[in-house]
C-alpha cells in the first residue's frame, strides 16, 4: 500500500509518500480502508522531533482517520465488516488504576497514534476497536475524519476539565485553528459570552459565524489589553489557551479573580515565564487537558453528526501533497483543518 512518511526528522522535505508494508490486523484492532485523514500540529511536532519519544522509523504520521472497516481482529465486537469509522487517536492499556477508574486519558501508557505509535495517513491502517467511533451513514469523510481529536479536544478541555457554564465569559486563542474552532462553537452552545482571538478579518468574521460575541486581533493588539477593555477591565472566567509561552503571560492577564486557564497544547513553546504572584493572588486555575474519553466522544460528535456542530475545512489535498497540508498548519494559512486523502480516492473524488 502507499502511505505517508517519514525515514527522519527534519523540515516538510523529510515528508514523502509511498510503498509501506501492508499492516497485520491484531487481536483486538480493526482493518480500516482510510478514504480520508487529518492533520493536527501533532504532525508537524513528530515530523520536527519530539523531546523524548524515539520513533520507530520510518514512521506513519496522522491521528485523525476514516473510513471503511474491511477485517477485523480476534475479541472484537463493535465493529462489522462494512462499517464506517472514524479515528480518535488515543490509546490507553485498559488495566492500570486510572483506566479503571473510567479515566482512560490519564493512563499511565497513554498513547496518539502518530505520536507514539505508527498513525493512519496510509491507504489502509489497522487500528485498536477502542480507538474508533461508528460514523453515520451521511456524514462526508472529510467531515468524519477532521472533527474527532479537535473537538473531543475542546469538549473535554471545555466542559469535562474546565467545567464551563452558561453565562460565563470564554476566551479562545487561534480561533481559526482545528481546537480553537471546535472551541467557540462549544462554549457558544454552552451559552457562555464568547471572546476569541484571530489574525485576519476573515478569520475573525468566521469566528463571529461560528459563535464569538467579540473577536480581537491578535497581531495588531495585546489581546489582554482588548479582553480588560471589552469585559469593563473585569477579566474572563476562563481562558482556552493551546497555543503556549507565546501567549501564557498575556493569558493570565485576561483572567478575572478566580478565573481558569485551560491548556490542552504549546504549539509556540512549552516553556512559557509564568506570573506566579498573579496565580496565586488572583486564586487563578490553571488546568491541563489532553484528549478525549470514550464517553465525550460519544458527546461532542452527536453534535458534529446531526450538524450542530460545523467541521470547517481549510483544504483538501492528496497525501502525496502532505508538506503542503504541514506548510498550511506552520504559517497558519485558512480556517479550520487540513484533510488529506488516499492519492487514489483523490484522484476518484469520492472524499466528500
Amino acid at each position: 500500500m502507499d502511505a505517508v512518511q517519514f525515514v527522519d526528522h527534519g523540515g516538510r522535505g523529510v515528508v514523502s509518500y509511498g510503498s509501506y508494508p501492508d499492516p497485520t490486523v491484531g487481536d483486538g484492532e480493526v482493518l480500516v480502508d482510510v478514504k480520508a485523514g487529518a492533520l493536527n500540529h501533532l504532525d508537524v511536532w513528530s515530523r520536527r522531533g519530539i523531546p523524548g519519544i524515539d520513533l520507530e522509523l520510518p514512521h506513519v504520521p496522522g491521528s485523525d482517520a476514516a473510513g471503511v472497516v474491511t477485517a477485523t481482529g480476534d475479541d472484537v465486537e463493535r465493529f462489522a465488516v462494512g462499517d464506517r469509522v472514524a479515528v480518535t487517536g488515543g490509546v490507553s492499556c485498559g488495566t492500570c488504576e486510572f483506566c479503571r477508574d473510567g479515566e482512560p486519558t490519564l493512563c499511565v501508557d497513554y498513547a496518539v497514534l502518530g505520536e507514539h505509535r505508527q498513525g493512519v495517513h496510509s491507504e489502509r491502517a489497522a487500528v485498536p476497536a477502542d480507538a474508533l467511533v461508528p460514523v453515520p451513514e451521511g456524514v462526508g469523510w472529510a467531515t468524519a475524519a477532521a472533527a474527532p481529536l479537535v473537538f473531543g479536544t475542546a469538549w473535554r478541555m471545555l466542559v469535562t476539565r474546565g467545567e464551563i457554564s452558561p453565562g460565563e465569559t470564554v476566551l479562545v486563542l487561534g480561533a481559526s485553528g482545528g481546537v480553537g474552532h471546535a472551541a467557540v462553537q462549544i462554549a457558544a452552545h454552552a451559552g457562555c459570552e464568547v471572546l476569541a482571538t484571530a489574525s485576519t478579518e476573515a478569520k475573525r468574521e468566521t469566528a463571529r459565524r461560528l459563535g464569538a460575541d467579540h473577536v480581537i486581533d491578535d497581531e495588531a493588539t495585546d489581546f489582554a489589553d482588548a479582553v480588560r477593555a471589552a469585559t469593563d477591565r473585569r477579566g474572563v472566567d476562563v481562558v482556552v489557551d493551546h497555543v503556549g509561552a507565546t501567549t501564557w503571560k498575556q493569558s493570565l492577564r485576561s483572567l478575572a479573580h478566580g478565573g481558569r486557564l485551560l491548556t490542552c497544547g504549546a504549539t509556540s513553546g512549552a516553556t512559557p515565564e509564568t506570573n506566579v504572584n498573579r496565580i496565586f493572588g488572583n486564586q487563578l486555575s490553571v488546568i491541563g487537558s489532553t484528549m478525549a474519553g470514550p464517553g465525550e466522544f460519544d458527546d461532542v460528535l452527536a453534535h458534529v453528526w446531526d450538524g450542530t456542530f460545523e467541521v470547517l475545512v481549510r483544504d483538501t489535498l492528496p497525501m502525496s501533497e502532505s508538506a503542503r497540508g504541514h506548510e498550511l498548519l506552520e504559517t497558519r494559512e485558512g480556517f479550520g483543518k487540513v484533510v488529506v486523502v488516499p492519492d487514489s480516492e483523490y484522484e476518484a473524488g469520492i472524499y466528500e
